[in-house]
């Protein structure tokens, strides 16, 4: 659908989405990234580095939680499944209050394209069925781990009854992917997501989001917005200080449609019927 055509509801000026990666690591691993300045020799376990990665399901998803009940916000929650296994109270937690699960791979270490065709299938597959075993109903949602699919990612989407996809960066509105499968919106990810300030003051996570919204609300009818943080660390206070503020702010405006992906998607599908 071309940007001219396409109208959110109620000819709502901004579609505003809240994006939270939930992810967890295979057993002994740690993100590639950390706010630490020096790394371990190759081989080394990062006791350190492991602790920071478990922080999100521990903690941060628990304050995240908090604030977009504070702020009467659905989010979509980006979910790498193993977190269903090893934090399920906050998984049902998210899904009661409203949130969407969406699939994420199983660990945030298992990359699609380092897998063959019919591994892929299986882990989306395998993905589906533990979030619907935790929380009572299938994802619709999927958003690969670095934001890497293959060129089977999205028939296999379609294919196992998903509805978007996150993995497209070429736009800034969503549009309908055809696949072999079914049709997909494609939905694109952040450009500026909370783990960009690690070495820098979380104050820049909130002056670059206000300063995009504040240009797309003026200049662009109809804009969107996918604001994203992680749980392990936009979960810390040191971040979630910034996304309180921003959401806060952004709630003071008219013509906001806060929305879970979920939503944006069956709103262009119904749109291109």
């Amino acid at each position: 659908m071309e940007k001219t055509a396409l109208r959110w509801p109620d000819d709502q000026r901004m579609a505003l989405m809240v994006t939270v990666m939930f992810e967890v690591w295979s057993e002994g691993k740690a993100p590639p990234y950390s706010p630490m300045t020096t790394s371990l020799k190759p081989g080394t376990p990062d006791l350190l580095a492991i602790s920071w990665s478990q922080y999100g399901g521990k903690t941060g998803i628990w304050r995240l939680m908090k604030i977009l009940h504070e702020t009467e916000i659905k989010a979509t929650i980006c979910l790498n499944t193993k977190g269903a296994e090893l934090f399920p109270e906050a998984v049902k937690a998210l899904h009661g209050r409203g949130h969407e699960i969406a699939g994420h791979s199983y660990t945030q270490d298992l990359i699609l394209p380092y897998l063959a065709p019919d591994e892929e299938k299986e882990v989306i597959q395998k993905c589906a069925r533990i979030i619907e075993h935790t929380v009572g109903t299938r994802p619709v949602g999927w958003f690969s781990p670095v934001a890497a699919p293959t060129l089977h990612t999205a028939e296999f989407l379609a294919e196992a009854g998903f509805l978007w996809h996150g993995d497209y960066n070429d736009t800034d509105l969503p549009y309908l992917v055809e696949t072999a499968k079914g049709k997909l919106v494609a939905i694109a990810h952040s450009d500026f997501t909370d783990n960009r300030t690690l070495r820098s003051s979380p104050r820049d996570f909130y002056n670059v989001y206000k300063d995009t919204f504040d240009y797309l609300y003026k200049n662009e009818s109809p804009s969107l917005i996918n604001l994203t943080v992680h749980a392990h660390f936009g979960g810390r206070p040191l971040m979630s200080a910034m996304l309180h503020e921003l959401l806060r702010y952004m709630k003071g405006f008219s013509g906001v449609w806060f929305a879970r992906h979920d939503e944006v998607a069956r709103w262009l599908l119904d749109a291109c019927r």
